[in-house]
């Protein structure tokens, strides 16, 4: 079940897309697809979430979301360049106007240095708009990363309508 205040700033983004004749699309690795399931657990949410990309592995945002392996090489999952190309692959594989996505170390292992535990990349891209990054390096457990990921991510779709 969905904390209230969470499912009341869905809800609000969600009314505000169908108000616009926006749709949204979601491309998520370190949330496994709770951005996703945070809008869809709104009664109506069809008229306005066209899809979620759930990539957790680097092969999954290759062949789902067309990111570039070399990219992946290059800078590495959690980054800005990757975070960049999934939303753009999202919103290019989609009927969406909106696309965000979210690629980062939630924990409680896999940080390193430069990629601590908790830091999130965050991208979105609206159609005719250049494409904006984000990112955080959010405090807590799994649990906590992943549940800021998805308030975070839910407030930059906000802002982009």
């Amino acid at each position: 079940m969905l904390p209230a205040d969470l499912k009341a700033q869905a809800a609000a983004l969600l009314n505000r897309c169908k108000e616009s004749g926006l749709m949204l699309a979601t491309a998520e690795s370190c949330t496994g697809g709770l951005i996703a399931g945070t809008l869809t657990e709104i009664a109506g949410s069809s008229a306005v979430v066209d899809r979620g990309f759930v990539t957790y592995s680097n092969e999954a945002k290759a062949e789902m979301l067309g990111v570039d392996p070399a990219l992946i090489a290059t800078h590495g999952a959690v980054s800005e360049a990757v975070a960049r190309a999934m939303a753009e692959g999202a919103l290019a594989r989609s009927r969406a106007d909106i696309a965000v996505a979210v690629t980062g170390v939630a924990g409680p292992g896999g940080g390193t240095a430069t990629k601590p535990v908790g830091l999130v990349h965050f991208a979105l891209v609206r159609t005719g708009r250049e494409t904006v990054a984000h990112h955080e390096v959010f405090p807590g457990d799994r649990s906590a990363v992943r549940e800021a990921t998805v308030r975070t991510a839910l407030r930059l779709m906000s802002e982009a309508v």
